[in-house]
């Protein structure tokens, strides 16, 4: 009896570790409208090329140039960034997760385009895990849609891991669809990603500053029609 006692026992501390072990280890802090720090996250990189299709650029460098070009932007509307990755590299999910919650009073916001076998699909999508982080999704989607002719696929929650396990609101932007031939073409002109980036970094400081904040450059404000055609970004010869 005292041996099925002590199994009994064991068999429940294990489960209960279990149990701890796939528990939320920290609720998320509210900081979308106090934050100072935006880690900005360019998706893919390195070996994990993302989406390839020959109608735009690889993902991994369309995501890249579009976060640099935000990152800019926000530093000139004077928040302090992080980016998990500034060059072609591979940055693992847990160590994208590692930097977004190293940061102090921050928000988590990361680049990415589409893909689908349906070729005529195409559109803005922006997705979030935490409801803390759907005022941010909302807003960064509203400012896409002022982009001529966009589509709206909605603002969605997902699991995305680099969403689910973020001390701060995070939310994954996904810049349109590299498999329909208009936007994979749009990708790859540099005023378009330059548009991208000025319509994500102006609902991030409108976020945490107030409507009628942000000031974009010139070029943007004058380009009453992103180019279709034109390219100054050369694909890879890596596949998706």
């Amino acid at each position: 009896m005292p041996r099925l006692i002590s199994r009994t026992f064991a068999v429940g501390c294990v489960t209960l570790l279990a149990a701890c072990a796939t528990a939320p280890k920290t609720a998320v802090k509210n900081t979308s409208k106090t934050f100072s720090t935006v880690v900005v996250d360019a998706g893919h990189g390195g070996k994990d090329t993302g989406a390839y299709r020959r109608s735009g650029p690889p993902e991994k460098m369309a995501t890249l140039d579009v976060a640099e070009r935000l990152d800019r932007k926000l530093r000139e509307s004077q928040l302090k960034t992080v980016m998990t990755r500034s060059s072609d590299v591979f940055i693992p999910l847990d160590e994208r997760v590692a930097i977004e919650n190293s940061q102090k009073n921050a928000i988590f916001v990361s680049i990415h385009f589409n893909d689908s076998r349906r070729r005529g699909i195409h559109g803005f999508e922006t997705y979030y895990h935490s409801g803390d982080s759907f005022d941010l999704a909302y807003r960064i989607q509203s400012e896409l849609m002022t982009i001529p002719h966009s589509a709206n696929r909605g603002v969605h929650t997902a699991n995305f891991r680099v969403l689910r396990l973020a001390y701060y609101p995070a939310v994954l932007v996904e810049c349109g669809f590299l498999s329909n031939r208009s936007e994979g073409n749009q990708a790859r002109d540099s005023e378009y990603r330059e548009l991208l980036a000025d319509r994500i970094a102006e609902a991030i400081v409108e976020q945490r500053y107030g409507a009628g904040v942000y000031r974009g450059s010139t070029q943007v404000a004058a380009q009453s029609q992103p180019a279709s055609t034109g390219s100054d970004m050369s694909p890879a010869s890596a596949h998706h």
